[in-house]
C-alpha cells in the first residue's frame, strides 16, 4: 500500500530539495493570498470586472514575454544566481505591495505596474528553477519530486485563498502582502542553501553564451514534441473553467456555492492524485502515463459537459483534476530528463510558455464556442476533439508510446556549497 501513496524518497534522501520544496511550498501560500489581495484591493479601487480583467492581462503578458528571455537566462548563467536574483527582486515587488497598502495607494496603475513586476521577475526565474530537481535528485526520483511539488501547489491553492480571506477580514491589505513578503524571505533563504548549478556544458569555461538549438531539441526528439503536444491539446481544446459560470447558470440556478465547488472538485482530484502519485512516478512508462492521463482529462471533461446531478458533475470534475495532475508531473519529468543539460533553461521556458498560454487560449476558446452554440455543447466537443488529438499523437509518436525514465542514474553533479 505504501508502494501506492506518495513517494516522499527526494525529501527523505536530499536536503537541499527539502530545502527547495519546503521554502517554495510556503511561497505559494503567500503568493496565492497575495493573489487574492491584489483581486479584493482593485475591485474596491474600480469596481469594475474590466479593472480585475487588467489583472490577468498584466500578469499573462509578464509571463509570456519574460518566460522566454528567463530560458535563455538559465542556459547562460549558474542557475542558482538566476533564481537567487529573481527571487530577491520578488521580494522586492512584494515589499512594495505592501508599502502601497500602508501608504493608502488609489492609484490601480501602481498597484498593477508591482504586479506585473513580480510576475515578470518569477517568470525570468522559471525556466531555471525548474531545473533544480533533476539536478539535485537521481534520475529515477525526478518524477517523485515533481509530485510532490504538485501536491504543495495544489494544497496551497486550497489553504492560501482561506487564509486570504481570513487575514484580510482582520488585518486589511497590508498583513496579506506582508505574509507574502515573509514567504518570500524562506523561500530566498532556502535558495541561499543550494549548491552552485551551472550549466553542465559551460562549467569551468566562463562561457556566456548558451549553444544554439534550443528549439531544434525540441523538434528532433519525438518524446519531447510529443509530450509537449499533447498538453497543449489537452489545455488548447478542453479547458472548462471560462465555462463553469454558464454551467452553473444553466444547471444549477447560479449558486454562488455550487460554483466554488466546480473549482474545489477539481483541486480536491489534484491533491488525491498527487498524495497517490507513488503507484504513477514508480511506473516508469512516463510517455504512456502522461497519454493515458491526458485523454481522460478529455473524457472526464466531455462527461461534465453532458452530467445532469451535481454529485455527476463534481465526479467528473474531480477526475479531470486528478488526470491533469497525473499528467503535468509525468510531463514535466520527461522534458527534465529527455533535455540535454545545456538547453534545459530554454526547453523549460517553452514548456512553461505553453503551460501558461494553453490554458488561457483554451478557456477564451471555450467561451466564443459557447457563446455560439452551448456550454454543454463546447464542453462535449471539446473534450472529445481533445481526446481523439492525444490518440493520434500516441498512434504516430512510438519512441513517447515506448519511453521510460531511466533507472538508477544519479543527478547531474553540482559543486558543493561554499
Amino acid at each position: 500500500m505504501s508502494m501506492r501513496l506518495l513517494d516522499t524518497r527526494p525529501l527523505r534522501t536530499s536536503r537541499p530539495f527539502r530545502d527547495l520544496w519546503l521554502g517554495s511550498a510556503l511561497s505559494g501560500v503567500g503568493g496565492q493570498i497575495a493573489t487574492v489581495a491584489v483581486l479584493a484591493q482593485v475591485w474596491e479601487m474600480t469596481e469594475s470586472p474590466v479593472g480585475t480583467g487588467a489583472i490577468g492581462l498584466v500578469t499573462g503578458v509578464s509571463m509570456l514575454l519574460f518566460g522566454l528571455v528567463g530560458g535563455t537566462l538559465a542556459d547562460t548563467y549558474d542557475r542558482r544566481a538566476v533564481v537567487r536574483a529573481t527571487t530577491a527582486g520578488q521580494l522586492l515587488a512584494a515589499a512594495g505591495l505592501c508599502w502601497q497598502a500602508l501608504a493608502g495607494n488609489e492609484s490601480v496603475v501602481l498597484l498593477l505596474a508591482l504586479v506585473g513586476a513580480g510576475t515578470a521577475l518569477g517568470a525570468l526565474g522559471a525556466p531555471a528553477r525548474r531545473t533544480f530537481p533533476v539536478r539535485l535528485l537521481p534520475a529515477d526520483q525526478v518524477a517523485a519530486g515533481l509530485a510532490l511539488t504538485n501536491v504543495a501547489f495544489q494544497a496551497s491553492m486550497l489553504a492560501g485563498p482561506a487564509l486570504a480571506g481570513l487575514i484580510i477580514a482582520r488585518w486589511d491589505f497590508e498583513a496579506a502582502y506582508a505574509v507574502q513578503a515573509v514567504a518570500v524571505v524562506v523561500s530566498l533563504l532556502a535558495i541561499l542553501r543550494l549548491p552552485p548549478m551551472p550549466v553542465a556544458s559551460a562549467a569551468g569555461t566562463g562561457r556566456r553564451r548558451p549553444e544554439r538549438g534550443g528549439w531544434s531539441v525540441i523538434l528532433r526528439r519525438p518524446t519531447l514534441w510529443g509530450s509537449m503536444a499533447t498538453d497543449l491539446s489537452a489545455t488548447l481544446l478542453a479547458m472548462p473553467i471560462a465555462l463553469f459560470p454558464l454551467v452553473n447558470e444553466i444547471r444549477f440556478d447560479g449558486n454562488p456555492r455550487t460554483l466554488g465547488l466546480f473549482l474545489s472538485a477539481v483541486a480536491v482530484g489534484g491533491i488525491t492524485a498527487g498524495l497517490l502519485s507513488g503507484t504513477v512516478t514508480r511506473l516508469g512508462r512516463g510517455g504512456l502515463v502522461q497519454l493515458t492521463a491526458a485523454a481522460f482529462w478529455g473524457l472526464a471533461l466531455a462527461g461534465f459537459g453532458l452530467a445532469g446531478p451535481l454529485w455527476l458533475a463534481l465526479a467528473c470534475l474531480a477526475v479531470a483534476g486528478a488526470a491533469d495532475t497525473i499528467s503535468v508531473v509525468t510531463r514535466s519529468a520527461l522534458v527534465q530528463l529527455e533535455t540535454p543539460d545545456a538547453f534545459r533553461g530554454r526547453v523549460s521556458s517553452v514548456e512553461h510558455v505553453i503551460g501558461v498560454a494553453g490554458p488561457e487560449l483554451g478557456n477564451f476558446r471555450g467561451g466564443l464556442l459557447a457563446s455560439a452554440t452551448s456550454a454543454p455543447f463546447a464542453l462535449v466537443t471539446g473534450g472529445l476533439s481533445a481526446t481523439l488529438v492525444i490518440a493520434a499523437v500516441a498512434a504516430t509518436n512510438g519512441p513517447l508510446r515506448a519511453y521510460r525514465v531511466p533507472r538508477a542514474e544519479p543527478a547531474a553533479e553540482v559543486t558543493p556549497a561554499a
